[in-house]
């Protein structure tokens, strides 16, 4: 299962409004300079997640966006359904609306799709953008602590 453009870059966008949470509304030029993501790509981004609630929109000069919610209480699960769609790594076992297969009470494999699909989520479903956040704060603190100067 690979994950697109989509997910990929909307999770940066997200991670880039979780840590300047409570500082105001963000420009999206700010987020696409810092994330390196073209901002064209994330208005197209931000549309999906701001109809989903995840972002709001702050109109005026010193508009931008913000979370819909507190970081802690978001999870890049969430972001990645509103951009991706549901996990599934075969149609036949997605979260909304599987494909129904002739074969699929008896299919081996489908128990298979079944465990990574709740696998997956899993993962997704436990990581918040509050523990993103904290990750990066600690990876930043690791690093200067271990630059050498000579």
């Amino acid at each position: 299962m690979k994950l697109s453009t989509k997910g990929r870059y909307g999770l940066k966008a997200m991670f880039d409004l979780a840590q300047h949470f409570g500082e105001g509304p963000i420009s999206l030029k700010s987020i696409a300079e810092r994330q390196d993501i073209s901002e064209h790509y994330l208005e197209q981004l931000i549309s999906g997640l701001r109809k989903a609630g995840l972002v709001k929109s702050v109109r005026g000069a010193q508009g931008g966006y913000v979370l819909g919610r507190e970081p802690g209480k978001m999870t890049i699960g969430d972001v990645i359904r509103v951009l991706e769609g549901p996990i599934a790594p075969v149609d036949c076992v997605a979260e909304e609306d599987p494909e129904c297969c002739s074969k699929a009470d008896y299919c081996v494999t489908r128990t298979v799709w079944e465990k990574v699909r709740d696998s997956i989520a899993e993962v997704l479903d436990s990581i918040t953008l509050e523990d993103m956040v904290k990750d990066s704060k600690q990876k930043e603190a690791d690093r200067r602590l271990y630059m050498y100067y000579i």
